[in-house]
This record gives C-alpha cells, structure tokens and sequence, in this order.
C-alpha cells in the first residue's frame, strides 16, 4: 500500500539484526534516540549525522542480505518506485525545460556579445549535464517522494506501527527502510538520465531558433567538450543525492516526536536537511571529480 494506511504483513524470515551489522540500532542504544533540543547545537549535529551514517550502512546491509535470503520486499520496492516516478517526472520536467532554455539564452546573449556564439553547446553540456539535470532531479525528489516517505514512516511510528514491528521481532530498517531507499536510488538515476537530455534539447532548440545560432556549431562545441565521464559524474551525484534523500527522510521519519504535529515538523525538516547537504555534497563532488577528471583542452 502506498504512504499512509494499514501496515503490510511482514516478510517471512525478515527477523531483526541484533549483531554487529545492525550500526543504527546500536547507535541509538549507545547515545540515545530522546529529544535533543536540550542538547548544544555542535553536539545535537554530531549526533543525528552519526545516525544518520549508521542508518545508511544499516539500510545497505539489510537490503543485501534481504536480497541474498530472498525475503526482500519487491512489491513494496515497486510501488515506492512508481509512486516516485508518478510525483517527480512531470515537474522534473516542467523544471528541466525552462532551465535549459534560460541558461542557453543567458549564456548565448553574452557570447554573441564577446564573439563566441560557438560555445553555447559547451555551456549546455557543463552546465546542465554534470550540474543542473543531478540537482534538479534531488531537489524535487527530495521536495516530492522523500516528504511522503517522511510522512509515511512519521505516521506509521505515530500510530505505533514501528513499535509492533519491533515487538514482533521484524527489523524496521529491512521491511520500511530498505526498499525505499533502493527504489529512491534507482529511479533518480534514471530520472537524471531524462532530465539531462530534456535540458540539452530545450538549450538546442533555444540556440537555434531564439539566438539563431547554427545546429552544427551547437553539437560540435556540445561533442568537443563533453566527456563521457561527464554521464557517469551525473549519474554518480544522482545515485548519492537519492540516497541521502531517502536516508534523511526516513531518519526523520522513524524519530518523529510529539504525535501528529511532529509528523509536519519531521517533513519540513526532512525537506530543509536535504536541500541544504545537497548542495554541500555536491561541491565535494565536484571538486573531487576536477581532480580525477580534469576538463580537456582544446
């Protein structure tokens, strides 16, 4: 069933991991899950990265001996998919198109200005493919699919239905966690991959109809600065951010306070966290690949 409603029946087999895989858990017994807003500011952050750290090896961990057991939950990995899907491709797109159309206009006024027109399909290639099609798709993402998987699993611990998993010995993170995570992951890496090319038609057709440019300038500068590794660096940060995306949102989730208006709070918070480390990790990202990946000459 999709965010929201009656708890599924649980996994056959899908115990919970006392042992020394189970980091998030262990996490939480070693320093405490309570409220934190009595905490200092530095402390309170070091504690729910920490968490948040062990949530992720926790919820990769799981979802791979779930795999190999053969108890892993596909139905529930293939509704969060096309629940994610059916909320972010359309304003994904909406988004992408009018992006691509204004940074070729921008830059292709300016060109023209300095007499180089001819680096309009760099700028595309640069700007949206390794930068804007990985961001806008985390973004909305994030604003979108992660809120909902927030809401979910606020709801759900609301409603005690984490606890009765407990109770009845289901480990949370491979039954709610787990699938989310990798349906969150798989569809911004494909969705990335459709925002790309949605931005590189729209800077196309805005380069050559508004700018009146030449098509072959645009796709010789494209294909003299694009790199294959540009893809893979694209694909790279959209696999990242859907993880922290779904991470960030289920942690949220899973340790919401205060009933139902915690479950609001726990969202926005969900929203603000993700928005905030996306931009963080992606100038990481970014540096690290300049390093490894230095642009060509040409």
């Amino acid at each position: 069933m999709m965010p929201g409603g009656v708890i599924q029946e649980p996994v056959a087999g899908a115990k919970r991991r006392d042992g020394p895989t189970s980091w998030w858990r262990g996490f939480q017994q070693r320093i405490g899950s309570g409220d934190a807003s009595d905490l200092p500011w530095l402390l309170s952050s070091a504690r729910s990265g920490g968490a948040l750290v062990a949530l992720t090896l926790d919820a990769f961990v799981a979802a791979g001996e779930a795999i190999v057991k053969r108890r892993f939950s596909y139905r529930e990995f293939l509704a969060q998919a096309w629940f994610l899907v059916s909320v972010s491709l359309l304003p994904t797109l909406l988004i992408a198109l009018p992006f691509g159309l204004v940074l070729v206009l921008e830059v292709g006024s300016l060109a023209n200005q300095i007499g180089a027109p001819s680096f309009v399909g760099a700028v595309d290639a640069v700007g949206t493919v390794r930068e804007a099609a990985p961001i806008i798709t985390a973004i909305v993402l994030a604003g979108a699919g992660g809120s909902a998987i927030c809401a979910d699993l606020g709801a759900r611990t609301v409603r005690d239905e984490v606890a009765a998993l407990q109770v009845m010995g289901i480990d949370e993170v491979e039954r709610l966690v787990a699938p989310r995570l990798l349906a969150l992951l798989v569809v911004s890496v494909l969705l990335n991959g459709i925002v790309a090319m949605a931005g590189i038609v729209s800077g196309y057709l805005a380069d050559v109809t508004v700018l009146h440019g030449t098509a072959g300038g645009f796709l010789n500068s494209f294909t003299t600065f694009a790199q294959a590794p540009d893809i893979v660096e694209s694909e790279l940060k959209a696999a990242v951010f859907g993880v922290l995306a779904s991470v960030v949102s289920s942690f949220k989730g899973l340790n919401v306070k205060r009933g139902a208006s915690g479950v609001g709070e726990a969202v926005n918070q969900s929203v603000v966290v993700t928005g905030v480390a996306l931009f963080v990790v992606n100038l990481i990202l970014t540096e690290i690949f300049l390093v490894l990946v230095p642009p060509p000459f040409v």
